[in-house]
């Protein structure tokens, strides 16, 4: 954070959110603003996941108590399930980061991460230290603490296994260690090179909870009341709290307001316990930030005080004077504390912009912009509060408005610049390199902690304001208008010149005999300037650890309008016969503007209406799949649950996948389809399918074949609905270990043996986890076919159970397809063929019997 003083010129840099819509504050805001600069205390909270934070907590801690307050998820949720849609990893993960923001721009606390990287349900904080890295994630919470110097830290969970959650335990163990560490130079010195300073915060303390079954609160803990109505807020803290936890919708936590007290309970880790108040012994006045002498001088709380008291709901632009003058103080000063002098500027800036009125956009119409693009930036300025400025635009052009602003008016510029070529692609920062098991790969140190990567176009404006300058700046943003959601603010993204995606994803060599599919690769422009563009596509393979490359498939030249696409079919064959890899990539060299630059990345966008949209990058490859699959049957109904690609996987497969609602479920309708499987949770979201269970037995009992995907016992409320023919319950069972050994308890039945036989071998390579919520107590007319194990627990039987229901066949299996098949695991893929295939093929030769 750096000052510049040129004639009272002050330049402030600070993280800007790419998609946020220009913020107005109303005049009660601005109060609460105001009062805050006379506060200078900070806590930091720390936890696992997004979701697992105190919203109600951290609300009342940033807008009654008026702390700095930030939440750091150790993690970005990448390994937990999806409610929306079927995004699951990295993806969900990019998801849940802007779910996050979200809900920050509510209670009003700040976001941080780790390089963490969610793997899963873990059952100990061992196995997520280790796949973690221990180390290295503690030094991301130090710098982090270093960073935002945090008086108090406030853990979620204790160190325990009453976290319930490998990942919860290790956030306490490591937000420990790092209260110690962050006060230590000897520890992570370099990051002491980076601008931060070793840091000791006054304690830590551990927000006990009451919730699961499980309660860890006490009398004898130290307690506060945070279920206060905020009057300038016109909200309960409970009030915010609930709109900020129902912005996780990913994970389905949508929750209804909680309105009254509301104690918090907090138990001392380390330092000295709180007696009276949370912040015991730490002074949060200007005290704290000033040097001997200074506040005799400068009287900043007096200069505070005078300006809240002068304030005028219906004129705050009354209050830009008596700012700008604390501004300068503050910025002159050098007796003053770097780290809260940083702090109060940024925040007076903020005020200084509202109090005024000074609205100002700089927008685009375009979706996205390539290197070698040209882009209009659309510059827009009011001046509502009709206070005397002048201002220009200093980045990323330059353009003087006249002076002084007319009062109320737009004022609006429009000018076209240059995308550079080697423009860097806007990737998540975390996502540059390849993800490690357990961590992500940041080289930056300085990117480490950030939510998300910094915006690709900045538009500063320089505005003098009561004979001083102060600078401004908000993100080139796209804009346009929505029939439904009107004016939409999104992010602006530099994409690369060419967008590859190969078909399919997987190909199978031995699918039911079948010969090989080709590959197709679909290319696309996303610039305007590919014409007369010579290009060469490659198909690279790994020597070593490098990248080399190995065929060229097609060597053209390219004329392609922006969005304009062509495709190319490869032999699959002829590139197996070159090459021994089991994952093809594709590389596409373009001649100039864009010489000797990879075009190879594949462009995706997620887009849901309540977060901003999402575009990332990847280098797509094509999986070979060798295992012998051999399917039975044609046509599968598929009923979506939460959201999964295991459609797909079937259509991959060779099967005719028809998508089922109720309407289409009544007795006698289904007799054409050889299976029918639900979609993950399908009977937690779909509360129709209570009205189609006869149904559907009706459907087994003349001899169908029913698929259920896991469901969970308690999602938004009890699981009433009636799945299987005989009665089972639904636990919290679960085997987090991926490579567990696997029991056969039935091994003469269809399932481990027909169209495939079934062996150790197909549970080889599985990613994350075995499986989750398995059945327990099934009624004996039920067979537990697998028995599997999490070291040190007892053997679980209810990953996959069977049952014969009249002529027909019932499945519940608690199995990970969802996550195995989209990752191209083979012996996935020969067990759900197997769940698939109804036996009454088998004794059909390949007409489902029907009564």
């Amino acid at each position: 954070m750096k000052k510049m003083a040129v004639s009272f010129l002050f330049l402030f840099t600070f993280f800007i959110a790419q998609a946020q819509p220009p913020v107005s504050l109303n005049s009660s805001e601005i109060l609460l603003r105001l009062k805050k600069l006379n506060v200078l205390g900070s806590v930091l909270y720390i936890a696992a996941h997004p979701d697992d934070e105190n919203t109600r907590l951290l609300a009342y801690l940033a807008n009654e108590k008026l702390y700095r307050t930030g939440y750091l998820s150790i993690t970005r949720g990448d390994g937990g399930q999806n409610l929306i849609g079927d995004e699951q990893g990295t993806e969900l993960g990019l998801i849940r980061t802007q779910e996050l923001l979200s809900a920050r721009r509510i209670d009003g606390a700040e976001q941080f991460f780790t390089r963490a990287y969610d793997f899963g349900f873990s059952k100990s904080t061992e196995e997520a230290m280790e796949k973690w890295n221990k180390e290295l994630i503690l030094g991301d919470v130090v710098w982090v603490i270093r960073k935002f110097q945090p008086d108090v830290i406030i853990t979620r969970f204790p160190e325990d296994s009453r976290a319930g959650h490998g990942h919860h335990s290790a956030s306490a163990v490591l937000a420990h260690e790092a209260f110690v560490a962050a006060a230590d130079p000897q520890r992570f010195p370099d990051q002491l090179k980076k601008g931060v300073q070793p840091w000791q915060a006054r304690r830590i303390v551990w927000n006990t909870f009451n919730f699961g079954g499980n309660n860890t609160q006490s009398d004898d803990q130290f307690k506060m009341d945070v279920g206060g109505y905020n009057t300038l807020l016109g909200k309960g803290y409970g009030e915010i709290a609930a709109e900020s936890r129902s912005q996780h919708k990913s994970q389905g936590f949508g929750v209804a307001a909680q309105r009254g007290s509301a104690w918090e309970y907090f138990s001392p880790v380390a330092g000295e316990a709180p007696k009276a108040d949370l912040m015991d012994g730490v002074e949060t006045g200007w005290e704290r930030a000033a040097s001997f002498g200074v506040l005799d001088r400068l009287q900043l709380p007096h200069l505070v005080n005078t300006i809240i008291n002068g304030f005028s709901f219906e004129h705050p632009e009354k209050s830009v004077s008596g700012l700008a003058k604390l501004y300068k103080m503050i910025a002159d000063e050098s007796g003053l504390s770097a780290y809260w002098k940083e702090q109060k500027l940024k925040e007076v800036l903020g005020l200084i912009q509202s109090c005024s009125g000074l609205f100002f956009e700089a927008t685009a119409h375009e979706a996205y912009i390539a290197g070698g693009d040209s882009l209009r930036v659309n510059i827009n300025i009011v001046n509502r509060g009709g206070l005397n400025i002048s201002a220009k635009v200093i980045a990323p052009f330059s353009y003087s408005f006249s002076d002084p602003l007319p009062a109320n008016q737009l004022v609006a510029y429009t000018q076209t610049i240059f995308v550079p070529v080697n423009m860097p692609v806007s990737q998540p920062y975390w996502l540059e390199k390849e993800l490690n098991e357990g961590h992500f790969i940041v080289d930056d140190q300085l990117l480490i902690g950030l939510p998300e990567s910094p915006p690709a176009y900045v538009m500063t404006l320089s505005a003098k304001i009561d004979n001083q300058v102060f600078l401004f700046s908000t993100p080139v943003r796209y804009k346009y208008t929505d029939p439904v959601r009107g004016e939409v603010y999104q992010p602006l993204p530099v994409v690369p010149a060419l967008s590859l995606n190969e078909s399919p994803q997987f190909v199978f060599t031995r699918l039911n005999r079948h010969p090989v599919s080709n590959i197709k690769l679909n290319v696309t422009a996303l610039t305007a300037s590919l014409q007369k563009a010579k290009t060469q596509y490659y198909q690279y393979e790994y020597k070593g650890d490098k990248l080399v490359k190995n065929s060229i498939l097609a060597d053209t030249a390219l004329s392609l309008r922006k969005n304009d696409a062509v495709s190319y079919v490869l032999k699959t064959s002829d590139i197996l016969k070159k090459t021994k890899e089991k994952a093809l990539r594709f590389f596409a060299d373009l001649t100039a503007p864009y010489k000797e630059r990879y075009q190879s990345y594949t462009i995706r966008k997620i887009e849901y209406a309540h977060i901003p949209a999402i575009t990332y990058f990847y280098l797509n490859k094509v999986k070979i799949i060798e295992d012998e699959i051999i399917t039975a049957g044609k046509k599968v109904g598929y009923i979506t649950g939460a959201g999964d690609r295991v459609p797909e996987a079937l259509q991959e497969m060779g099967y005719e996948v028809s998508f089922l609602n109720q309407k289409d479920i009544v007795a006698g309708s289904l007799n054409g389809f050889d299976a029918i499987v639900t979609g993950v949770r399908a009977y937690n979201v779909n509360d129709w399918l209570n009205n189609v269970y006869d149904a559907l037995m009706d459907y087994v009992k003349k001899g169908g074949n029913l698929v259920v995907q896991y469901n969970t016992r308690n999602f938004s409320g009890p699981l009433n609905a009636k799945i299987g023919p005989y009665p089972f319950e639904i636990s919290r069972g679960r085997v987090t270990d991926e490579n567990a050994a696997v029991h056969f308890l039935q091994p003469a039945d269809p399932v481990l043996n027909w169209p495939n036989k079934i062996s150790s071998k197909d549970f080889e390579g599985w990613i994350q986890e075995r499986g989750i919520y398995f059945a327990e107590a099934p009624d004996k007319a039920y067979k537990s076919i697998l028995g599997m194990k999490d070291p040190g627990e007892e053997e679980q039987h209810g990953s996959l159970i069977v049952g014969r229901y009249g002529s027909g066949r019932f499945i519940y299996t608690g199995l990970v397809f969802f996550r195995q098949l989209p990752a191209g695991i083979g012996g996935a893929y020969r067990l759900f063929a197997n769940l698939v295939a109804n036996p009454n093929l088998q004794k059909t030769n390949g007409t489902a019997k029907k009564e």
